[in-house]
């Protein structure tokens, strides 16, 4: 707890989503306020979404939470960008956009997260920065009420939501990732918490989910997932290996008996850091975000907690395989390196290579024992980011999610930068290949081409698939000329829209 000091207004020329007019501190007196400092990239403000939902809908009466986005990547501080942010973690309390960092620095915030805690007389009597805090916040809402329970400000407020104005009716909902096998397309439809199978082609084979976030495993038309991630595949087996990211775990989707299994994770977050393991369906899992098989084993990007995992298909077990814990860009032994949200996992067969992507950089990580951790290219450093071609640690990126190898070379999703970059994985050297560094749509051919927060990516044969999570689409290579055309996804529609055509 820290002393009680009046709370700084709010700027009223900012702008604003989830309300139609900006909030002020003032017209807001007699309730309980928190304040949530937050920037998208960042996977602990993500973690700490679901707490303030759970008190911004059981404490409605008295409490009223307002986001304070302060984004650290240059990417972070556009509007639409922001919005979209909003749509797809389904946040429903009025947002402020800071750019400038001028709340940030009214309120002396100095991490991502932190909540600021104002009590009905507009003074700050509480900070927490970091995840955890829910137990400690809520007691305080809580005692708040029964201290003030003749002053509290029962007003009932109503918000224009984004989700209103742009409800998620597309066929395709942030698909976060992408995977191309023989026998098909499988794509995470994050946004709508399922997994589509197509043919590569487009044409719907298989709706893998109910559409409803939940973890529950059955029949195809029975499972539940929270915003599916990355994927790794099987063919020998017919089995599709799945990131249940917000659920925290792994699942097994089996193709020839349609049924979906969880193989790894409590469904709760873990947050122990330091290197650990133990039966697969025992051990918490933190923000699993990528999958890669090898042999009996799955190695898995733990975004959350900035570590390689690995897990034994043959002993049901899972283990730290690389990474201390720390958020950072550390070379060493497999033992003593360093992570900072790992998004994106692809192999050669002898190196594992991750899409390091809140140091937006490419690292490589050898299959062997007392392996080496390397950074093939990118600033290495959590503050340095850019859009810059060339060689190694001159190369600058900007949050990169995705990363494929094929034929030789790695092909580079520069989330922030709405490009695809190819990476030479010996070199480091690192080349814009599509893109024009500008958000928007367009199909075209080379860097004439156009992409929204392009996500993940996966080759087959000649063509290369792509994850447009902001255009809620999937984008197709010509690897020969450079082409790019948009997926259509033959019947395909979003569940709501779904349901509503059949009753």
């Amino acid at each position: 707890m820290i002393p009680r000091v009046r709370s700084p207004e709010l700027p009223q020329n900012k702008p604003w989503f989830n309300t139609d007019k900006p909030l002020s501190l003032k017209a807001l007196k007699g309730r309980v306020i928190i304040l949530d400092f937050w920037t998208y990239c960042c996977i602990n403000c993500l973690h700490i979404l679901p707490d303030l939902k759970y008190l911004e809908q059981k404490y409605q009466d008295s409490l009223t939470i307002i986001g304070v986005h302060s984004g650290k990547f240059d990417n972070e501080k556009e509007i639409e960008n922001i919005r979209q942010a909003i749509l797809r973690y389904d946040i429903e309390h009025p947002v402020i956009v800071d750019s400038d960092f001028r709340v940030w620095d009214n309120y002396t915030i100095k991490a991502w997260p932190t909540l600021i805690i104002i009590d009905p007389q507009g003074y700050v009597i509480g900070q927490f920065a970091g995840e955890g805090h829910l137990p400690v916040i809520e007691n305080i809402i809580i005692q708040l009420q029964h201290k003030n329970q003749d002053n509290i400000n029962f007003q009932q407020f109503s918000f224009t939501l984004e989700k209103h104005h742009q409800p998620l009716i597309t066929p395709l909902a942030f698909p976060g990732k992408v995977l191309a096998t023989p026998i098909g397309l499988f794509i995470a439809d994050t946004g709508h918490h399922r997994i589509i199978m197509s043919t590569l082609q487009g044409e719907l084979i298989h709706i893998i989910g109910t559409g409803k976030l939940g973890l529950t495993d059955g029949a195809f038309n029975e499972a539940q997932f929270y915003a599916p991630q990355g994927m790794t595949y099987d063919h020998e087996s017919q089995i599709l290996y799945v990131a249940d990211t917000e659920n925290y775990s792994l699942r097994q989707i089996d193709l020839q008996r349609q049924v979906v299994e969880t193989i790894a994770g409590t469904g709760k977050q873990s947050h122990i850091i330091y290197p650990h393991g133990g039966a697969a369906l025992e051990t918490s899992l933190n923000s699993p975000w990528d999958l890669q098989k090898i042999g009996n084993k799955l190695f898995i990007a733990m975004a959350g907690s900035h570590q390689i995992w690995e897990m034994n298909l043959e002993t049901g077990t899972v283990e730290t395989f690389a990474g201390i814990g720390a958020e950072g860009c550390f070379d060493s032994t497999l033992t003593k390196c360093a992570f900072a949200q790992p998004s994106g996992i692809t192999t050669n067969g002898q190196e594992l290579f991750i899409a390091d992507s809140e140091v937006s950089s490419i690292r490589g990580v050898e299959l062997k024992e007392q392996g080496q951790v390397r950074t093939i290219c990118g600033s290495g450093m959590l503050f340095s980011f850019g859009d810059i071609d060339g060689q190694k640690l001159e190369v600058r990126l900007q949050h990169c999610l995705g990363v494929e190898y094929f034929q030789n070379n790695l092909w580079v999703a520069d989330t922030y930068n709405h490009k695809i970059k190819l990476v030479h994985p010996i070199t480091g050297n690192c080349q814009t290949v599509l893109g024009d560094g500008l958000p928007g749509y367009k199909d075209g051919q080379g860097q004439n081409t156009k992409f929204a927060e392009p996500s993940g990516l996966s080759a087959m044969d000649s063509t290369i698939y792509i994850s447009d999570t902001n255009n809620h689409a999937i984008r197709c290579v010509d690897l020969n000329t450079l082409k790019v055309t948009t997926l259509n996804l033959y019947g395909l529609c979003a569940p709501s829209a779904c349901l509503s055509s059949h009753i």
